[in-house]
């Protein structure tokens, strides 16, 4: 094997080393996740996950956003098992007695 044949063949070794570590770079930087970065700078987004704790293995209590307006929402199962807030009801306007008169 000549010197120049060793020479070129870890020239060739060293350009595909760095190809790869570019295209590692490239994919970090500008990876499948970028395109989506783009799209939704664009738009605004109406709805976004706020909060979500785990209660146990099947049921989830999540807080979210909507139109600027924080829902509370339970699942559990496979399905919705609450959403909130709910249209409230009107209290009942609390009895006050009358004053009894001093004699």
């Amino acid at each position: 094997m000549n010197i120049l044949e060793f020479i070129r063949a870890i020239a060739a070794l060293a350009v595909t080393l760095g190809l790869i570590g570019l295209a590692a770079y490239a994919l970090r930087r500008f990876g499948p996740d970028a395109l989506s970065r783009l799209v939704t700078s664009r738009q605004v987004r109406r709805l976004r996950v706020v909060e979500s704790l785990a209660l146990d293995p099947t049921r989830r209590l999540v807080i979210f956003s909507l139109d600027g307006e924080e829902r509370l929402m339970l699942l559990g199962e496979g399905k919705l098992l609450d959403w909130g807030p709910k249209a409230a009801a009107v209290p009942p306007s609390p009895v006050v007695p009358a004053p009894e008169p001093v004699v």
